[in-house]
C-alpha cells in the first residue's frame, strides 16, 4: 500500500494540483454529528455560534462551526443542492452570514458518492456544481465523507482529486477534509488531492477503550494506537485527523454511544484533550457548548494545552516509550521547548513514570518544567523528571529549553 501510495502521490504532484495555503495549524471548532445528528437547524447553528463566543471558546482559538450530515433537502429542477426547508427555511447563506458576523467560519458536509452515509443526496456527479454552490453560500470548510463510494484506492484518489480541483477553482478559500476513515492510507496522498486534513480512524465513540477496533468500535485508546508512526505525514497544512473530541458528551448522542460506549470520566476527557493536542489533530468539539459544565469548559478552553496543538512548528508527537500500560509521547515545539505526555492506560493502579530529558535532545537541564493542567511550574533546571500518573490520566508537561 505504501509503495503504491507514494507512486500515486508523485503522479498527482506532477499533475499540478497544489493545496491552498490553509490550515497552517490544525483546525479548531465544533461539529454537529455526535450529539445532534439530524436535529440541526438554522437556530441551533446560530446558538452554537453565540455560545462559542460567550463561553470563551472563540477567544481560545475555536473558529469553525461545521454542519454534518442530514442538512440536505435534495436538488431543485436545475440540479442545485438545497437544504432541508424545515431546518433551514431561509437557506444556508443567512446562517453563514450570521456565523461570519461573529468572527467565526462555517463548514458543511457532503459525500463522494450519490448518497451520504445517512441516506441524503451526495455530491458525486455534481461535484463542481455543489462546491460552487457552497462557495456562493459562504462556506469555509467542507467535510467529504466516503460512504457508498467504491472501496478501492484508485477510485478514492480519483474522486477526492475531483473535489480538490473544484475547491481550488471555486474562488473561495475552503478547508478540505477527507473522511474515508483511514482505510486507504490517506496520509500518503491527501496532500496531493488538495486536502488539508484526513481522517486516520473510524468514527470515534464516547468511551476510553472498546477492546476492539472496527467500524463501530473506536474508543480514545484505539484511535491513539492508529497514530503510531504517522508523525512523518503531519505538518502545516497537512494534518492527521483523529476525529472529534468527545469531551463533555457524558454518554449522550446515539451515534457516539453505540456498542456500550456510555461516556468517559472527566480524567479520560482531559486525557483525550492532551493526546489530541500532542498529536496535532484538529480540535473539533461535539458536545452542547451552550450548556457546558465547568470541567468541560476548563478542558476545552485551556489555552496552554491548546498552544501545544496550535504550535507553529506543526510537528505531531511520537511515542518514545512503551512499557506495558505506560506510554510517553513527545512533541518538539517551535521555540525549542518540548511537550511530553505521560499516559497510564492501567484501569486501577497509579503508575510512576520517568524520563531522562537527554532522550528528547536536551543537552542541558530543562530551564522550566510546567504542568499544563495545573497551569503552574513544578520544577527548574531538571535533567530527569518523574511523576505519578493516575489510571487513564495523561500528565502533560512542557519542558522549557535552556538555550
Amino acid at each position: 500500500m505504501k509503495k503504491i501510495g507514494l507512486l500515486l502521490v508523485i503522479i498527482l504532484m506532477l499533475s499540478g494540483l497544489i493545496a491552498e495555503d490553509l490550515a497552517q495549524t490544525p483546525p479548531m471548532g465544533w461539529l454537529s454529528w455526535n450529539l445532534f445528528e439530524g436535529d440541526i437547524n438554522s437556530e441551533l447553528v446560530k446558538e452554537i455560534a453565540d455560545a462559542m463566543v460567550s463561553s470563551g471558546m472563540k477567544d481560545a482559538g475555536y473558529e469553525y462551526i461545521i454542519i454534518d450530515d442530514l442538512w440536505q433537502g435534495g436538488r431543485d429542477e436545475d440540479g442545485n443542492i438545497i437544504p432541508d426547508p424545515d431546518k433551514f427555511s431561509n437557506g444556508i447563506k443567512p446562517v453563514a452570514d450570521y456565523v461570519h458576523d461573529k468572527g467565526l467560519k462555517l463548514g458543511i458536509y457532503t459525500d463522494a458518492a450519490k448518497t451520504t452515509c445517512a441516506g441524503k443526496v451526495g455530491s458525486w456527479g455534481y461535484v463542481e456544481k455543489d462546491i460552487n454552490q457552497f462557495a456562493e453560500w459562504g462556506i469555509d470548510y467542507v467535510k467529504i465523507d466516503y460512504c457508498w463510494a467504491p472501496r478501492d484506492l484508485f477510485s478514492a484518489i480519483k474522486r477526492y482529486k475531483k473535489f480538490g480541483n473544484a475547491i481550488q477553482n471555486c474562488g473561495r478559500d475552503m478547508i478540505f477534509a477527507v473522511c474515508e476513515w483511514g482505510q486507504r492510507s490517506p496520509w500518503l496522498w491527501g496532500d496531493s488531492v488538495g486536502a488539508q486534513l484526513w481522517r486516520t480512524t473510524w468514527d470515534i465513540r464516547d468511551t476510553w477503550e472498546h477492546g476492539q477496533y472496527d467500524n463501530g468500535h473506536n474508543g480514545i485508546m484505539e484511535g491513539l494506537d492508529r497514530q503510531v508512526g504517522l508523525q512523518r505525514w503531519a505538518g502545516p497544512g497537512s494534518w492527521n485527523d483523529m476525529d472529534m473530541l468527545v469531551v463533555g458528551l457524558y454518554g449522550e448522542g446515539s451515534s457516539a454511544s453505540i456498542n456500550n460506549a456510555n461516556g468517559c470520566t472527566v480524567t479520560e476527557y482531559q486525557s483525550q484533550m492532551s493526546l489530541w493536542s500532542l498529536l496535532s489533530s484538529p480540535l473539533l468539539a461535539c458536545c452542547d457548548i451552550r450548556n457546558m459544565d465547568q470541567d468541560t469548559k476548563r478542558i476545552l478552553t485551556n489555552k496552554e494545552v491548546i498552544a501545544i496543538n496550535q504550535d507553529k512548528l506543526g510537528k505531531q508527537a511520537r511515542r518514545i516509550h512503551k512499557e506495558n500500560e505506560k506510554e510517553i509521547w513527545a512533541k518538539e515545539l517551535a521555540n525549542g521547548d518540548w511537550a511530553v505526555g505521560f499516559l497510564n492506560r492501567n484501569d486501577k493502579n497509579t503508575a510512576e513514570m520517568s524520563l531522562e530529558l537527554s532522550k528528547i535532545g536536551f543537552e542541558k537541564p530543562a530551564k522550566t518544567v510546567r504542568d499544563l493542567w495545573q497551569q503552574k511550574n513544578i520544577g527548574k533546571n531538571v535533567n530527569n523528571f518523574t511523576c505519578q500518573v493516575a489510571p487513564h490520566e495523561v500528565v502533560l508537561i512542557r519542558f522549557g529549553k535552556n538555550n
